[in-house]
């Protein structure tokens, strides 16, 4: 069983959901036939620390409805975290998952808030993690800075998958970090690992992209280039995958 997996690295537009959704549909129609489409952190607005008059109301969000349009019209899933303002008024950093064979939708709200650019002044955190099952295989949902935290993501007996999905706003000037983290999350807990960066500018960083698909023991699949937006896909396959974690028991011998 495999799933095909497309990374959409954009250079998002600040603060303009509308033209985002625009390179997000073209993007999609021009790379069709994937079973899963993932795009950026935030990427209708940009990684929006401070949100007011930025992030929309959850409620009727146009990039949310879009998401969940295009994965109902193309039986397929998408997914990306937008910034949102909920009924209560809190802001999250909220990563949406849209099953379109389903149905379902699933979201995940960021646990660990950059506070170095001050994400935490402005948003709530989650405390929940999000598993999604979703073509026969199971994904944990994480979100940028949550990829520094190997505790969070740990494997476990209560927190079992097959691949991690993690969506990211990562400057060029911590890119190393990337290129590690995104293979080390992989190696550590026996699974694939899906990185969706961005590419372009903000007021604040410069973005390289790098987004990848890394297999079970590190290698990586496909990356897409640096600095250029485009999309690149993967086959990821849950028989290989139980293969390798059978062969070499690693998981077994995990702290507990």
């Amino acid at each position: 069983m495999s799933l095909k997996i497309a990374l959409l690295q954009m250079n998002v537009c600040w603060g303009a959901p509308s033209r985002n959704i625009e390179v997000a549909s073209q993007l999609v129609e021009s790379n069709r036939g994937a079973d899963l489409y993932v795009l950026p952190e935030m990427w209708s607005t940009g990684f929006a620390t401070e949100p007011e008059g930025i992030a929309r109301d959850e409620a009727g969000n146009e990039a949310i409805e879009w998401m969940q349009r295009v994965a109902e019209r193309h039986h397929c899933a998408v997914c990306g975290s937008v910034a949102v303002r909920l009924a209560d008024h809190s802001y999250r950093n909220r990563f949406y998952f849209m099953d379109g064979r389903s149905g379902r939708q699933y979201h995940y709200d960021k646990h660990h808030l950059f506070t170095y650019g001050k994400e935490d002044v402005y948003y709530t955190s989650g405390h929940e993690h999000t598993l999604v099952e979703y073509g026969g295989m199971r994904f944990l949902l994480l979100t940028c800075y949550d990829l520094r935290f190997p505790c969070w993501s740990r494997y476990a007996d209560a927190l079992n998958y097959d691949a991690i999905i993690v969506v990211a706003n990562w400057p060029e000037s911590r890119q190393s970090a990337w290129q590690i983290l995104t293979r080390a999350r992989a190696i550590e807990n026996q699974c694939y690992l899906i990185g969706v960066n961005r590419v372009g500018d903000d007021s604040y960083c410069h973005y390289a992209g790098a987004s990848v698909v890394v297999d079970a023991i590190g290698r990586t699949m496909v990356q897409c280039r640096r600095h250029v937006a485009e999309v690149r896909m993967a086959d990821i396959d849950l028989q290989e995958l139980r293969r390798r974690r059978d062969k070499f028991k690693v998981l077994e011998d995990r702290d507990q």
